[in-house]
């Protein structure tokens, strides 16, 4: 069975509103959102009788006023004059019951409930004798269009790509796993935000364990709001301290719910325009989207050429500095005499020149970053090229460490991952430490520190370096060779699904 989170001793009322534990009442309600000037409310008569009083509150930007209007006042004080009601609880009733033009309406008894509803985009109507509320959803839909995934290109996938609306998130899933074994359990994190947070799986795919697991931990995260992925991420993965993500994002719904047919439990924050998705694996975060749609040989060619971009991008400055400062008998002739005689006149010490020009071009991307385009694309040109050229011609580093660190960072642009990408950028650096204090030996000592803590890391139950360490055989094989199709007979072991085969 798995986890309903109603059943525990301290519900997620409890933990999110204790100061709404009041009376449902106009009054009460007015004193809660004092000071916000959005609060609208209008009071009517039940079918015009001047002896039954409604009252209305919504919150103005959050509804359609159109809605609001058309199939909710105009129901309550036209079409219920020939439904005569002989006391509010009637009322009551005979509204619920289908005399408001709205598919979605609930019937609160706690103050707590009527706030949340009226935080996402329900009108209110208050019966102050039997302090009891109804809700009616009038949500204002209008939001950012689907269009087209910013970060991961699509060539021949889908060219859709997730919004801020949670529901238009959902939808997008369910479009592509049309099936009622798709479950969606949704809770509320945040006292202060009240953000709704959809856990989305597979059932009969996604392990029961982990699914109970990431719902207690959702339900134990206590905070006052849920605006970014950080704050999630950092209170439910298993390692928060590591550098390395332990949850995989993804702006595109079809790698989304790829991830769900594999066994993997995604979740959806209203307000985030991607998708998180765990259980999750260090080579999780070297595949593309692509690698679906490619030929297998293409997309293993593209695998190997991943794994050697990423090992370039983190060895290849701290191992130039090694054999620079401490082990020169390596570097062929040739290219030694050629290194001395471009360093004669540089003041600086290999160490400094490419923690130097290392630096440099993290501030760059930056720059980049953060300006707007036109003016972030002009910096980078300047910075690469014109900086870059005039450093050379005035002997303040030398072109091979340009060479070194430029194609270090070219490689580590290849990773797939973004959040991967600022790990191994902090790597890089702490390695050329290494290098520094201990050459090769420190580079090997480092490179053994990050083995251990990689070995160390779980996501969910699930060893972060799998497939290398499940004990299964041939490991670097399974890791970089893509099988055709009709050969994926089995979803991956670690996963725990009880549904294992994924084809005939």
């Amino acid at each position: 069975m798995y986890y309903n989170k109603q059943i525990l001793p301290d519900s997620a009322h409890q933990l999110l509103l204790p100061e709404f534990k009041m009376l449902i009442s106009s009054n009460n309600l007015k004193e809660i959102f004092c000071n916000c000037t959005d609060l609208e409310t209008r009071e009517i008569f039940y079918g015009l009788d001047h002896n039954k009083k409604l009252i209305l509150f919504w919150l103005d930007g959050t509804v359609s006023s159109q809605d609001i209007s058309g199939a909710v006042l105009r129901p309550l004080t036209e079409v219920l004059r020939s439904l005569p009601a002989e006391d509010e609880q009637q009322s009551l009733s005979l509204i619920k019951s289908g005399a408001v033009y709205r598919c979605s309406v609930r019937h609160r008894e706690l103050m707590d409930d009527v706030v949340n509803d009226l935080c996402h985009g329900f009108c209110v109507v208050i019966f102050e004798g039997i302090n009891q509320a109804l809700s009616f959803e009038v949500r204002n839909t209008s939001s950012r269009s689907v269009s087209e995934p910013t970060l991961e290109k699509s060539i021949k996938g889908g060219k859709d790509s997730f919004v801020e609306v949670l529901r238009v998130n959902t939808a997008l899933v369910r479009r592509r796993i049309s099936s009622p074994k798709l479950k969606l359990v949704e809770s509320t994190v945040g006292r202060k935000s009240r953000t709704r947070v959809s856990m989305m799986f597979v059932e009969g795919l996604a392990s029961p364990e982990t699914v109970n697991e990431l719902a207690k931990r959702l339900d134990a995260l206590d905070v006052d709001g849920l605006l970014a992925t950080g704050t999630l991420e950092e209170y439910i993965v298993d390692y928060p301290r590591s550098v390395f993500p332990q949850l995989l994002h993804t702006e595109r719904p079809d790698r989304f719910a790829n991830y769900l047919l594999e066994g993997r439990i995604g979740l959806l924050v209203d307000g985030l325009p991607l998708g998180l998705v765990a259980p999750v694996t260090l080579a999780e975060f070297m595949k593309v989207t692509g690698d679906y749609y490619n030929h297998y040989l293409v997309a293993t060619a593209l695998t190997v050429l991943r794994y050697l971009a990423l090992m370039l991008s983190i060895l290849l400055p701290a191992f130039y500095v090694a054999t620079a400062m401490y082990h020169q008998e390596m570097i062929p002739t040739k290219m030694l005499l050629s290194i001395i005689d471009a360093k004669q006149d540089v003041p600086f010490s290999t160490a400094l020149e490419v923690l130097g020009m290392l630096i440099s071009f993290e501030l760059l991307q930056e720059a980049g970053l953060r300006l707007p385009n036109p003016i972030g694309d002009t910096v980078s040109i300047i910075g690469a090229l014109i900086v870059g050229q005039s450093a050379v011609e005035a002997r303040v580093v030398s072109p091979i460490a340009i060479i070194v660190v430029a194609f270090a960072e070219i490689a580590g642009y290849i990773l797939p991952s973004q959040d991967l990408g600022a790990a191994v950028r902090l790597l890089r650096i702490a390695l050329v430490l290494a290098a520094v204090l201990g050459g090769l030996f420190g580079v090997g000592a480092g490179l053994c520190l990050l083995l251990l803590h990689l070995a160390k890391l779980d996501s969910f139950g699930v060893n972060y370096t799998a497939p290398l360490s499940d004990g299964e055989p041939f490991p670097l094989i399974r890791l970089l060779v893509k099988k055709p199709k009709p050969l994926l007979k089995f979803r991956d072991p670690n996963l725990n699904s009880k549904d294992k085969r994924r084809q005939k």
